[in-house]
């Protein structure tokens, strides 16, 4: 018969196996329910964010926001970073999204197509609220206006942008541009705004159009954007980046995330989140706030309710 030893090898054995059993099982019950949380609650909620820096960038700066979100509405928030602008419209049906940060744009469209409802959006450290277009050209591009544009490369940002596309058809009929596809040699989306900058300083094309604020952040880490950049034209003033819902999303988790945002600023936690986020606070937003949106659109005879935003 075996020995004392070897039965109580036996049993050790035996307690090993189940106690990794049980630590697997566990950690298979952790990944599939991970979130931006790290816990777990009976409420989900999807959040869409466009790409006004690259998908790495946009994720590190939202996702402590998202962390924070998450622990004061105790709801689960997924974060679906979106290749494209236009996306954010697209995905609110197909993958089903609760909530978007909309560009001034994006939010305008999702207001007449969706019926969206805007619940907040920062107010930077600088006081704002708002951001602007710009058109921008190499100072040594020999460009001062738009007869000097003729023949040259224009890199916009997406049809589905305040920025980066209703600005410069704007200025193309102020300007008397009747068909921009033929009076540029080569136009093209680059897809973000920091794309746009840094094709025209690097000469990819010779003038670009993007968001003022994102302009201003890119040149904080290159002295050269401001060195070497000139700006030309600015659109309005327009709402920065708004958190919207969805109509149908219950009022209850509605109130608790408008609250949950517009509180930021009072709790330490909070404070360091806005921070990170490069904000002081944020603040209630409206239709209202789309105003100079509608305008801007009506006055080229954009219908927001019919438009395509799909790049060519």
């Amino acid at each position: 018969m075996p020995g004392k030893s070897y039965q109580n090898s036996i049993i050790l054995f035996a307690l090993c196996l189940f106690f990794l059993f049980v630590t697997g099982c566990g950690e298979q019950q952790d990944s599939k329910t991970s979130n931006v949380s790290g816990k777990t609650h009976p409420e989900q909620l999807k959040i869409g964010l466009i790409t006004e820096h690259d998908i790495f960038s946009q994720k590190k700066r939202y996702e402590p926001l998202a962390a924070y979100l998450s622990r004061k509405i105790e709801a689960n928030i997924e974060l679906s970073i979106l290749s494209r602008y236009g996306n954010v419209i697209d995905n609110f049906v197909s993958n089903g999204l609760d909530a978007a940060f909309f560009g001034s744009f994006t939010g305008a469209l999702a207001i007449r197509k969706l019926a969206v409802q805007p619940l907040a959006r920062p107010e930077y450290l600088d006081g704002t609220s708002t951001y602007y277009g710009m058109i921008f050209v190499r100072k040594d591009s020999g460009i001062h206006n738009a007869a000097d544009m003729r023949g040259k490369r224009f890199a916009f940002v997406d049809k589905a942008t305040t920025a980066g596309w209703l600005l410069p058809m704007h200025y193309f009929k102020e300007n008397g541009i009747e068909d921009y596809q033929t009076y540029f040699s080569e136009n093209y989306f680059t897809g973000t705004h920091e794309d746009a900058i840094y094709d025209v300083l690097n000469g990819k094309a010779d003038i670009g159009a993007a968001k003022n604020t994102v302009f201003s952040r890119v040149a904080q880490t290159d002295s050269k954007v401001e060195e070497q950049l000139q700006i030309l034209a600015t659109s309005p003033e327009v709402p920065a980046n708004a958190l919207a819902v969805r109509k149908d999303l219950g009022e209850s988790l509605k109130l608790k995330l408008k609250n949950a945002l517009l509180q930021m600023d009072q709790d330490v936690e909070g404070r360091q989140v806005l921070h990170e986020f490069g904000a002081k606070r944020f603040i209630p937003t409206t239709e209202n706030d789309y105003a100079p949106v509608f305008d801007y659109a009506n006055k080229i005879g954009l219908d927001l309710a019919t438009y395509d935003y799909n790049n060519e």
